[in-house]
C-alpha cells in the first residue's frame, strides 16, 4: 500500500476472513476500522454481529437493510432478462456485491472514510466485482484486498483460523466444517474442503436452504404466480410487495428441494471452480417469468433477447453492473417487457417445477391461429410460397453445383466414413 490511509471501512460478513482482518488492519497499518454489514437475508448470520465486529476490533459497525433494494434494483432485472451464467448459474452472489459496494461507498463518504476494504481473495471473482464497482463509484477512494497484500502471511483457512485464535477474535468456523459459504435472500453457495474435489458428492448436512428431494413432500404442491411488466405481484392470486413474495417462494421451494445445482464454473481470472448453490425461490421465479415470456413475445424478440441474456449474464458475473452497456440492456429489456403480464401456474415436486399452466390478457398465442383444424385466418396453402423463397439459397447452391457437373455439396461423399468402412 503506497498511501497511509486513517480510516477504512471494511465489508463485514462476521464470516472467518473479515474477522481476522479487522484486527489485521489495525495491526498491520494503524487504521481505525469501520466495519459494513448489508443485510440482504443472511437471517440468523447477523445475530450479534455488532458485538463480534467490536470485539474484533471495529469502533462501530453499521448495518443496513437492503433485502427490499436488493430484489427490485438488482434480483428482478436480471431475471427479466434472463441472464444465466454458463447456462445453470443464476448469479446469486454476483449480483449482491455491486449493491454492497454502492453502500459501502456511501458509508465511507458519510463517515470521512479513506480507502474501503474486503475480504476476497486473489483467486476469486469477488475482488474483482467490489474493486470495478468502488471504481465506477468513487475511484477517489482508496482499496484494500489483505489478501494480495505482501504483508499478509495468511494464506489458508487454517491459517486463519489460527489467526483469530492468537488475536483472540470469535469465529464460528471450525476445521471440521470448512466450507467457505455466501447467503443472501436469494441463494447459498458452497465452495472448498470437500468441494475442491468436483467428483465428490456433496454431503447432504451441507445444504441448509433445501430439503432434499428424496426426503420432499410426496404431494404436489400447486402455485400461481402473476406477474406485471415481468415483475412478480402476487401470489395464489394474493398480491404481495417483493420481499414477502419472495420469501415464501423460498419456503416453498426449500420445502419442495427446489434450486440445488453442482456447478464447476469458469471464474474470471482464468481458473475453474467447483462450487454448489442453493437457490429456491430463484429457480421458481425464472421458470415461471420464462413461461410467460413465451407467450407474450414474439419470435423475434425473444431470440434477440437470449442472445443478449448471455452478455447481460456475463456483465454482471464479471462485476461490471455498473457498466453503459448493463444499462443500455436494461433499456432494451424494459421494452420487452411491457406485455409480460399474467399469471404461470407451476406444480412444485421433488426438486422439479413443472408448468401446468400460463396466460395473459396480452398473450400472441391464438388458438385459432395454432389449430390443425380447418379455420379462415389462415391459408394452409400460403406456406408454399413461404417454402419456396425460404429455401431459395439452398436450391440456388445446389443447381449451381448441378449446372458444372456435380451433385448438390450435401450429398458429397462422406471421405471420413468411406475410411473407416
Amino acid at each position: 500500500m503506497s498511501q497511509q490511509y486513517k480510516k477504512v471501512v471494511l465489508a463485514y460478513s462476521g464470516g472467518l476472513d473479515t474477522s481476522v482482518i479487522v484486527p489485521w488492519l489495525i495491526e498491520t497499518y494503524g487504521v481505525e476500522v469501520i466495519c459494513f454489514t448489508a443485510d440482504l437475508g443472511q437471517g440468523e448470520e447477523l445475530d450479534g454481529l455488532e458485538a463480534k465486529a467490536k470485539a474484533s476490533g471495529a469502533s462501530k459497525l453499521i448495518i443496513r437493510d437492503l433485502r427490499q433494494e436488493f430484489l427490485t434494483d438488482f434480483v428482478f432485472p436480471t431475471m427479466r432478462a434472463g441472464a444465466i451464467y454458463e447456462r445453470e448459474y443464476l448469479l446469486g452472489t454476483s449480483f449482491a456485491r455491486p449493491l454492497i459496494a454502492l453502500h459501502m461507498v456511501d458509508v465511507a463518504e458519510a463517515e470521512g472514510a479513506d480507502a474501503v476494504a474486503h475480504g476476497c481473495t486473489g483467486k476469486g471473482n469477488d475482488q474483482v466485482r467490489f474493486e470495478v464497482s468502488v471504481m465506477a463509484l468513487n475511484p477517489k477512494l482508496g482499496i484494500i484486498a489483505p489478501w494480495r497484500d505482501d504483508k499478509w502471511t495468511i494464506r489458508s483457512r487454517e491459517d486463519a483460523i489460527a489467526y483469530a485464535e492468537k488475536h483472540k477474535v470469535p469465529v464460528s468456523a471450525t476445521l471440521k466444517s470448512i466450507y467457505s459459504r455466501d447467503r443472501n435472500l436469494f441463494h447459498m453457495s458452497h465452495e472448498g474442503g470437500p468441494l475442491e474435489n468436483p467428483w465428490t458428492k456433496p454431503e447432504e448436512s451441507m445444504f441448509v436452504l433445501t430439503t432434499s428431494p428424496q426426503n420432499a413432500p410426496d404431494q404436489v404442491e400447486t402455485i400461481e404466480i402473476s406477474f406485471e411488466a415481468g415483475c412478480p405481484t402476487a401470489l395464489n392470486g394474493t398480491p404481495m410487495e417483493p420481499l414477502e413474495l419472495f420469501m415464501k417462494l423460498n419456503e416453498l421451494g426449500g420445502k419442495h428441494g427446489i434450486g440445488r445445482v453442482d456447478l464447476v464454473e469458469n471464474r474470471l481470472v482464468g481458473m475453474k471452480s467447483h462450487g454448489v448453490y442453493e437457490t429456491p425461490g430463484g429457480t421458481i421465479l425464472y421458470k415461471a417469468h420464462q413461461t410467460l415470456e413465451s407467450i407474450c413475445l414474439d419470435k423475434a424478440t425473444l431470440h434477440q433477447k437470449l442472445q443478449l441474456a448471455l452478455k447481460y449474464a456475463e456483465l454482471v458475473y464479471n462485476g461490471q453492473w455498473f457498466s453503459t452497456l448493463r444499462e443500455s440492456i436494461d433499456a432494451f429489456v424494459d421494452v420487452t417487457q411491457r406485455n409480460v403480464t399474467g399469471d404461470v401456474r407451476l406444480d412444485l415436486y421433488k426438486g422439479n417445477v413443472i408448468v401446468t399452466g400460463r396466460r395473459s390478457p396480452k398473450s400472441l398465442y391464438r388458438e385459432d391461429y395454432a389449430s390443425f383444424g380447418q379455420m379462415d385466418i389462415y391459408n394452409q396453402k400460403d406456406a408454399e410460397g413461404f417454402i419456396h423463397l425460404f429455401g431459395l439459397p439452398n436450391k440456388v447452391e445446389a443447381l449451381l453445383a448441378l449446372d458444372g457437373g456435380g451433385v448438390s455439396p450435401y450429398r458429397q461423399p462422406d471421405y471420413n466414413k468411406i475410411k473407416r468402412d
